[in-house]
């Protein structure tokens, strides 16, 4: 099972590059979700990425198709509104493109339409969805049940919900708040880390 860092935009370019070289090791992929930085700021922010030696194959870029392309990155990942997905593997198959999903037929969507993944939320109760019930997990067995591609679950995601998602067979979890939220974030993102690689 995999570990998705996101970026929760909350922080400042500089303590945001902090971050992300503090938990780069004990993550599989950053998945770099700021909304509200121009497109300049991001770049910033990837290449003082780059200077500090962060590995750009565990860097993933949300919605921003020219920020992906210009940086030379290989991961790429749609909102549910997003671009369309064939589009951008026609253009662009060597990107590793995920979209996000909330539904089944979402999902099945999305793998038709060439995704390599599909992230499903929001599973679980989350501030970052205030007063929006969650999607819960049963749909997520659905999916699970009909996706040949691999499935990753976000949303409200704790230390305690691991095991269960892990007997769902998802491909790996997205935490955002958890992380990125946290005063220290390498021991957060490390104890996620532990858990998902836990066999036992």
């Amino acid at each position: 099972m995999e570990l998705f860092a996101i970026t929760d935009d909350k922080h400042s370019i500089d303590d945001l590059a902090s971050k992300i070289i503090q938990i780069i090791d004990v993550v599989d992929f950053v998945h770099i979700r700021e909304k509200s930085k121009k497109a300049g700021e991001v770049i910033s922010l990837i290449n003082l990425l780059k200077i500090n030696k962060v590995s750009m194959e565990k860097i993933v870029i949300n919605d921003r198709l020219d920020i992906a392309t210009l940086s030379n990155l290989s991961n790429f990942h749609l909102p549910s509104q997003g671009l369309p997905i064939e589009s951008v593997k026609e253009y662009f198959p060597n990107l590793r493109v995920g979209q996000s999903v909330h539904t089944l037929s979402e999902a099945k969507k999305a793998q038709s339409n060439q995704a390599d993944y599909v992230l499903y939320g929001h599973c679980f109760e989350t501030k970052c969805k205030d007063g929006i019930p969650p999607n819960g997990v049963n749909q997520l067995i659905k999916i699970k049940k009909s996706l040949n591609i691999p499935i990753y679950a976000i949303g409200g995601i704790t230390l305690d919900h691991i095991q269960l998602l892990k007997e769902i067979q998802v491909a790996g979890i997205a935490v955002m708040s958890g992380i990125f939220s946290s005063s220290d974030p390498y021991k957060s993102a490390l104890q996620f880390y532990e858990k998902v690689q836990d066999h036992l």
